[in-house]
């Protein structure tokens, strides 16, 4: 029988109550997640091709970037990145760090955004919660080719 993996703390966040929470909240990723995903495979079965992922020359390095076209789309978390739509609370420890954590986490989209339209980008932020209801998911599809035309 296989031994578990034995859990290190990654240090970039205050040392947790729980292990169990230390330990899932150090898996989330920050590329290649379930709702960019979900978005690309979408993208592919209606046609829409061409896109680079996360390209380090263009400022946000955003998730999907068609660059002969000047369009960057961001898949956002809506945890990490405070969605407007779900509106989540602070966790209720460590309230200080993770205040400060959305909020450096939001100035930083923002200053990618505002870079962004400067170079004459278009510049599309869709929500993980609009990519769960298949008729968003379709919608954000067609605002992306609409943009890419």
């Amino acid at each position: 029988m296989k031994q578990p993996e034995k859990y290190v703390r990654d240090k970039r966040s205050p040392i947790s109550t729980s292990e169990t929470v230390s330990r899932v909240m150090s898996k989330n990723k920050g590329k290649n997640t379930k709702p960019e995903l979900l978005l690309r495979k979408t993208l592919w079965k209606n046609g829409v091709r061409g896109y680079r992922l996360h390209p380090k020359k263009v400022p946000g390095k955003p998730d999907i970037s068609f660059i002969s076209k000047k369009v960057a789309v961001f898949v956002n978390g809506c945890f990490w990145h405070r969605c407007p739509h779900c509106q989540y609370k602070l966790p209720k420890s460590n309230r200080d760090f993770w205040k400060d954590k959305f909020e450096k986490n939001i100035a930083r989209d923002l200053k990618a955004n505002d870079s962004l339209r400067e170079m004459n980008w278009k510049v599309l932020t869709i929500w993980e919660c609009q990519l769960k209801n298949p008729d968003k998911l379709e919608e954000n599809v067609e605002k992306i080719k609409n943009l890419v035309k």
